[in-house]
């Protein structure tokens, strides 16, 4: 029988080896009623994100378990931004970080500065210990800094919706008025909230 903890390991290894910086497993029996109720949440500062997830569940796969990468070709999002098993809930699940007051993972290493993406299999792996809440504290600087005011101040807990912490729409609305006025390009996009993370912050300085 294989032993979990050294197919663990191999597979972390797997998805290192193509990029990732972070690593989870977080067990989600009570999320998804699925045989496929394992996820595997990975992080990683550069858009190779799904290319890392497919090489996990090949991995899994050749062992002889089943496995499906949700990369974006698989996984969509309805009108409300939303998706059956949001990356933010593996990863959190997985021990990766926690929700931030800008509603994007937070992890203590890069801040918000890394792209997540998950798979989910039938592999026993043992889980990480999943975060419940928010070390986010007294910090506002995302708060403060949006210009769209569209987050509410809230420190995240386990379980708690999106609409308790960000308003979507205000957010999506301002984006596209300030790229349209600064570009001349209908885009949304922004990205002042995850730069002033003091998490993130950390990081670049780090980094140099």
């Amino acid at each position: 029988m294989t032993d979990m903890f050294e197919l663990k390991a191999e597979l972390f290894e797997v998805l290192r080896e193509k990029g990732a910086v972070l690593t989870g497993v977080a067990d989600l029996k009570e999320i998804i009623q699925d045989e496929k109720n394992i996820g595997i949440s990975v992080a990683v500062p550069v858009p190779q994100h799904d290319e890392i997830v497919e090489a996990g569940a090949e991995f899994l796969i050749k062992k002889g378990y089943k496995a499906q990468a949700n990369t974006l070709k698989i996984v969509k999002k309805d009108e409300n931004w939303c998706t059956p098993l949001p990356h933010k809930t593996v990863a959190t699940n997985a021990g990766l970080g926690w929700i931030g007051k800008n509603c994007l993972l937070v992890t203590k290493e890069y801040g918000s500065a890394v792209r997540i993406s998950s798979l989910i299999t039938n592999a026993p792996l043992p889980a990480d210990e999943a975060v419940k809440e928010s070390r986010c504290g007294n910090c506002r600087n995302c708060v403060d800094k949006c210009p769209a005011k569209a987050f509410l101040g809230v420190n995240w807990s386990r379980g708690m919706s999106r609409e308790k912490i960000f308003i979507k729409e205000v957010c999506k609305k301002t984006q596209l008025e300030r790229m349209k006025k600064a570009t001349g390009i209908d885009v949304d996009l922004c990205g002042l909230c995850f730069a002033v993370c003091p998490y993130t912050q950390r990081y670049l300085n780090l980094k140099g």
